[in-house]
């Protein structure tokens, strides 16, 4: 059978085009392949350009993995499966994998059956130390070594004597109300400000505010439905009045179809790197000089929630974190109870 592949870019995206004989028997077994579609502008059948597609057609390995031996690629493909099916989010299986391959990569020449507890140890002094990498991306390899050697039958590696660096005990940065109000007040372009409203008012993530769809809005019941987010978990927040009222005027001059907040294309959720564009903006305007993140509202949202006499177990629901310890740390940055701690120096 004469089969033809190549790699081709259709409608912005890498595809795989194949070419083969026109028999019913090939194409019905062609469109059982996963996202297999036909273009009828190219006149050829393609697919994703995956390394499991290019080793099917004997194209050359993806360069994402460099100077990596072929039996370790497989293993990463294979892992990056394992993710899926578990519903892990498309930026962990991407994390999980590329910490995963750096990992490998440092024992390119070694069998994975026979990387040992010992080798752990080696990788964290000889690159991770190394390197000084910081401690959230030692918690990645760890996380992607745990659960990659837990998914294989074959291994030395004792998965419970693999042990975890301690965890820097940073503060959440936290903004002043006036600080928030004047950055929210920034922009004159209605979805700009809007946008920026929502993430402050609901402490949302970034990602959990692009999401957002039209319907997830109850004007009735005073919510915010935000579906599958951190952990696959859909959780509610409360609405703010002068919230729905910003909405409502966006929604009159945009008129979104799909995504509360789209991009310049209709029905594509907006860019989140345009989003943290627009916050960056609205500091330069207001000539605040720390690096505020869009992750900075939300904890200036937790923080004023606390001050203002939130019980924490709200402000933990209205997060939606997993543990209480997490939402304890805001405790830590609350200026309530030492605003009222008079200093000795005051007596002198």
């Amino acid at each position: 059978m004469s089969v033809e592949a190549k790699l081709i870019s259709h409608k912005n995206k890498k595809r795989i085009a194949v070419w083969y004989p026109n028999q019913q028997e090939l194409i019905t077994r062609f469109r059982k392949l996963e996202d297999a579609k036909w273009s009828a502008s190219l006149q050829v059948w393609h697919l994703p350009d995956t390394t499991e597609n290019r080793l099917k057609f004997d194209l050359e390995p993806i360069p994402r993995h460099p100077h990596i031996n072929f039996d370790k690629i497989q293993e990463i493909e294979s892992f990056k499966k394992y993710l899926n099916t578990k519903r892990y989010s498309p930026n962990t299986v991407k994390t999980y994998a590329e910490a995963l391959q750096t990992f490998l990569l440092f024992y390119n020449d070694k069998e994975v059956k026979k990387i040992d507890n010992k080798d752990v140890v080696e990788f964290y002094n000889g690159y991770i130390l190394e390197k000084k990498l910081s401690i959230s991306f030692q918690n990645q390899i760890i996380n992607s070594i745990k659960l990659y050697f837990r998914t294989i039958k074959e291994t030395a590696i004792i998965i419970e004597k693999i042990y975890r660096p301690k965890r820097e005990k940073l503060l959440p940065n936290v903004l002043s109300k006036e600080e928030v109000k004047k950055i929210l007040e920034a922009h004159s372009n209605v979805k700009h400000k809007t946008m920026l409203c929502m993430i402050y008012s609901c402490g949302l993530r970034r990602s959990e505010l692009i999401n957002l769809k039209p319907q997830d809005i109850d004007s009735k019941r005073g919510v915010v439905i935000i579906k599958q987010a951190k952990g696959r978990k859909d959780r509610i927040a409360p609405l703010s009045p002068n919230i729905l009222l910003m909405l409502r005027e966006y929604y009159k001059t945009h008129k979104p179809l799909t995504y509360l907040f789209e991009g310049r294309e209709v029905g594509n959720k907006y860019d989140e790197r345009s989003l943290s564009e627009v916050l960056k903006q609205a500091v330069v305007k207001v000539n605040i000089k720390k690096p505020v993140s869009l992750h900075w509202l939300r904890h200036s949202y937790a923080t004023h929630l606390l001050e203002s006499g939130t019980d924490l177990r709200y402000i933990q629901e209205i997060l939606g974190h997993k543990s209480s310890k997490t939402t304890e740390i805001y405790t830590h940055v609350s200026t309530k109870s030492l605003q009222k701690v008079k200093s000795p120096f005051d007596d002198l």
